[in-house]
């Protein structure tokens, strides 16, 4: 029986596309049956009667559900006080093990409490593990661990082992939220081929079968986080790099010329890394003057004391650089050279493909962090700098996509420290997709770092001058996230208009500096945008707004659909609003936010280009219109989507942002229609820890305008809940905020639905398209949520969490009654 067994697993791996996995396990722990499915596609089974599962555990939800955080597989776990463990039946070889940690209580265990081990039969992965520390040091909500490690007896065991060993810890508990298991190609082995280099002594360094790694960071440099799903089958998830990066030379991210091929050579797998990554790159700039007086740098926060495995990914994609010595680099690991002479070109020209650029290319190298100082974390350094001596074409570097991965130590073990939780003022919420997205490790991951600073470390470092100015620059940036031309001496201007982020072109083609930076975001020519809107053909406007018009467009090649926003010059929405509405979207990144692909300031022009939304704005789809009108169920969704939104803004978001024009024009439809919060150009951040509002010129549109914020000038979040409402009530009576053809009393939408609840009347106003298809407890919870984000005084408005949560208790109410079909009326 055994032989036979054994070919079957042969053949399995055989028949298995690459990048396809011959092992897939995902385990929702403590879920409910039957499989559920998360936002990346993976279909997720419950551990309950799990055979792979023995000792003694109790299940349970979490305590509370923030609405940021999925639902799977995060939302239940296993707990136990005592050890348990969980083993694998697996086919031999390589494979990724992810660990989904969700810091909340459960059941009657704190999430404080919660301290424990995590081991197999030959590696130590976690000891002494805290999530609630991971989390709150990483500002994150929720953290996953990735691990690669080698499967040879065709088992592997998982043992959580709480830390009831010691009496610091007397309730101390082990918990596991999700766990995937999926075979992987031998991605990162060395080989007598590809031998990796120790940097520093310059000897080789083995990784092989016996080497296990954790993923600590895994970037798509100068291009947009890649989720699990647009990965190569393997779920892996590649953030963005422009945090990570030291100072404000952050150099421009580029994207690839449409004409250049990006094709794998014969001896990479696709597995390596999606194509994406090599799509996109970052490069030090059009300036050689600049680029020979500084490195272009990235910072990585890691554990000391263990070697790590850093690949660098790096594909030439333009059609200028085609030839040997045209762009070469040195590259540099903790300020020790890793390699001299880069040249991305005469790699690929080894493998003889017939071209020369477009070819996916990795570097390995090792590196040790020592922990000679006594610190838990240290950063590690990644400069790439012009190779001056080959005298190339083009004195500057390039760089797609960044992997760190930590090595075992001799013991065998990959734990390392936890991380001490900031004080609650310095902690920064973060998008909670990109916390899911990124979490791999103890580092930062999401384009966030964070670092806890000191008062002494302050008074020290303003003493001693502009280096320490400097210096404090940094760790501002590293703890902060800033962006800002303070956290480095280069000024951003060199990075204007003189060269366009859309090519890898190195020649200066203007001497005019913009002050808006191409590495916000992509920097598009006048030219471009021309193309794109077929030189702004009247046929393609799809309307026209305070700004200006909006025309439909397509970018690279007409593989990008785009919707291209054109600021009118004679409109009161200046350059102001223009800038805002670049440095708020480039730094925000959310499902249910507008995305904001680039811009264009030539030749006095302001113009926005951004994701193209299929369905247009939500008030096209409520009244004046020709098209159907929208259900009940889809109407809520909407709405919730956009709640999720300005929920995201008001506390995900680095500050409070306050959209200040909150309207059904301002809520687009994707062509699934996912609701997105667009036009930020009016938009404020939110006041400090010390003060409750922003004092500011009252702007916004009548109709939905806080009658508080008008009277007194004083902004707070609670603004954008009261128009909120406005928009709740648009979608509940499809009718506009305004309509002077009506009765005085009832011109004001925000003025007449109130009366009417309160002389319970308000069902005769609702849209008669939805009579009889609310069900009433619904209907009940839905006018109740809108009516509170009306109420005059802003202390008294729920903030966009409640809103958010009440509106999902809406749409539960009237999916559970959609069955008995009843109706308001």
């Amino acid at each position: 029986m055994h032989v036979p067994f054994f070919l079957f697993l042969c053949f399995l791996f055989c028949a298995q596309p690459i990048g396809e996995a011959a092992d897939k396990i995902f385990l929702n722990c403590a879920a409910p049956p039957p499989e559920t499915s998360d936002t990346d596609g993976r279909k997720w089974t419950t551990d309950i009667g799990s055979k792979f599962f023995a000792g003694y555990s109790t299940t349970s939800p979490a305590a509370t559900q923030d609405p940021s955080v999925p639902a799977v597989p995060y939302m239940t776990a296993r707990i136990s006080r005592s050890p348990f463990t969980y083993t694998f039946p697996l086919a031999p070889g390589r494979k990724f093990l992810r660990l989904h940690f969700h810091a909340a209580s459960y059941g009657a265990m704190n999430a404080s409490d919660a301290r424990f081990s995590v081991s197999t039969e030959s590696f130590t992965l976690l000891s002494n593990f805290s999530v609630v520390e991971t989390t709150q040091g990483l500002n994150y909500n929720v953290v996953v661990k990735e691990y690669s490690l080698n499967v040879e007896n065709q088992n592997l065991s998982l043992t959580f082992t709480p830390s009831f060993s010691s009496s610091s810890y007397p309730h101390a508990f082990a918990f596991i939220n999700g766990i995937e298991l999926l075979s992987m190609p031998d991605l990162y082995s060395s080989s007598s081929s590809s031998m990796i280099m120790l940097v520093g002594p310059n000897t080789p360094f083995t990784v092989d079968n016996t080497t296990a790694l954790e993923n600590i960071y895994r970037l798509n440099v100068g291009g947009n986080v890649i989720p699990p799903s647009r990965d190569t089958g393997l779920f892996r998830s590649w953030g963005d790099d422009s945090l990570l990066i030291y100072g404000a030379a952050k150099g421009v991210a580029v994207l690839a010329d449409p004409d250049v091929k990006i094709e794998y050579p014969g001896t990479l797998s696709s597995s390596v890394a999606p194509l994406d990554v090599y799509k996109t790159s970052r490069s030090m700039g059009p300036d050689f003057h600049v680029n020979v007086n500084f490195n272009l740098t990235w910072i990585l926060e890691v554990d000391s004391g263990f070697y790590y495995l850093v690949r660098l990914h790096f594909c030439e994609g333009s059609d200028e650089i085609t030839k040997v010595n045209q762009r070469v680099f040195d590259i540099f690991l903790n300020n020790q050279t890793a390699m001299e002479g880069a040249d991305v070109i005469a790699w690929g020209k080894e493998f003889g493909l017939g071209h020369t650029n477009g070819v996916p290319l990795h570097k390995d190298f090792v590196v040790f962090v020592s922990n000679s100082t006594g610190e838990q974390q240290r950063d590690l350094w990644l400069s790439l700098h012009p190779n001056v001596s080959s005298k190339p074409q083009y004195y500057d570097a390039i760089l797609n996509g960044i992997e760190v991965f930590k090595i075992n130590d001799t013991r065998g073990s990959l734990a390392g420290f936890n991380h001490v939780p900031l004080p609650k003022q310095d902690l920064d919420l973060i998008d909670p997709s990109s916390a899911r997205a990124r979490p791999h490790g103890k580092s930062p991951r999401n384009g966030i770092i964070v670092v806890v600073g000191c008062v002494t470390l302050v008074i020290v470092l303003m003493i001693i001058g502009l280096f320490g100015f400097v210096a404090l620059g940094r760790r501002r940036r590293r703890r902060h996230g800033s962006e800002g031309p303070s956290s480095g001496w280069l000024p951003l201007s060199l990075y204007g208009k003189s060269h366009s982020a859309v090519s890898a072109k190195t020649n200066i083609t203007g001497s005019y500096a913009s002050s808006l930076p191409s590495n916000l975001c992509r920097h598009f020519s006048f030219a471009e945008i021309k193309a794109a809107t077929n030189n702004f053909d009247e046929a393609l406007i799809l309307g026209v707004g305070g700004f200006g018009k909006v025309y439909k467009g397509e970018i690279d090649g007409g593989i990008v659909k785009v919707a291209i926003k054109r600021g009118n010059p004679l409109s009161e929405q200046g350059v102001n609003e223009f800038q805002t509405e670049i440095e708020m979207l480039s730094k925000l990144r959310h499902r249910h936010l507008v995305s904001l692909i680039g811009y264009c300031d030539e030749n006095t022009e302001m113009i926005l280009v951004y994701d193209y939304m299929g369905y247009g704005t939500l008030r096209e789809h409520l009244c004046r219109t020709q098209k159907p009108p929208l259900p009940w169920k889809q109407r809520l969704e909407i709405c919730i989507g956009a709640a999720r939104g300005l929920h995201y803004l008001h506390t995900g978001a680095k500050h409070t942002i306050i959209h200040r024009d909150v309207k059904t024009t301002n809520i687009l439809l994707d062509e699934k229609w996912v609701a997105k919060v667009s036009d930020f150009g009016l938009s404020k951040t939110g006041p400090t820890l010390d003060n409750t509002h922003v004092s500011t010129v009252v702007k916004g549109s009548f109709g939905y305008l806080d009658p508080e914020y008008f009277r007194r000038q004083q902004l707070t979040h609670k603004s954008d809940v009261y128009s909120f409402g406005v928009v709740l009530f648009e979608v509940l009576c499809a009718r506009p905020a305004l309509n002077p053809t009506l009765a005085k009393e009832q011109v004001s939408l925000a003025e007449w639905v109130p009366h009417c609840y309160q002389k319970g009347i308000l069902d005769h106003i609702v849209d008669p398209f939805l009579k009889g298809k609310i069900a009433q407890e619904c209907f009940n919870k839905f006018a109740e949520t809108a009516i509170k984000c009306l109420v005059d005084q802003g202390i008294e408005r729920p903030p966009m969490g409640d809103v958010l949560w009440n509106l999902e208790f809406a749409l539960q109410l009237q999916e559970s009654a959609e069955l008995n079909g009843i109706g308001i009326g």
